[in-house]
């Protein structure tokens, strides 16, 4: 038995954390499927042989898939922040995850079908809105505030200015 990672993100999913561990493990390099824990006999609300957590790891990171049942539901509060080199790598996740059941949303934000969010922000665009030229940077802020999907060769134009 390996040893558990000393801090895990647990996210609680309804009944289809294998499902989407392995979803992530497909679209993320350094991402992973480890032990599949299943329920060793029947239980109020489920069989024996169901899977109660799954352990994965996205872009590694340790987390650990809980189906916990409808009780509660992902949200904004959290969401995994993927930082990416260029436009294609930015395309190929949001489209990975849009086109997975997911919801486009704003800002470089999305969700997956299964409700958890996503920011897919470009490097460019944290440099652009962190430049202490406060003018550039604001118009870069201000492009982005008009997007789903990042478009980096629009933000570096609204960084550059008229």
């Amino acid at each position: 038995m390996t040893t558990p990672a000393r801090n895990t993100i647990c996210l609680w999913f309804d009944h289809d954390a294998e499902e989407a561990a392995r979803f992530y493990a497909r679209t993320f390099p350094d991402s992973s499927v480890g032990a599949v824990l299943r329920a060793p006999g029947d239980y109020p609300s489920g069989r024996q042989g169901d899977v109660l957590t799954v352990e994965f790891t996205v872009l590694g990171i340790p987390c650990l898939g809980l189906n916990g049942g409808p009780a509660f539901r992902h949200s904004e509060a959290f969401s995994f922040q993927i930082a990416t080199v260029d436009q294609a790598e930015t395309d190929r996740y949001w489209d990975a995850i849009v086109g997975n059941g997911g919801q486009e949303s704003a800002c470089g934000w999305c969700k997956d079908k299964w409700g958890l969010s996503w920011q897919i922000t470009p490097i460019a665009l944290t440099r652009a809105v962190a430049d202490p030229d406060r003018a550039a940077a604001g118009r870069a802020f201000d492009a982005m505030m008009q997007m789903g999907k990042i478009d980096i060769a629009a933000i570096e134009a609204a960084h550059r200015g008229p």
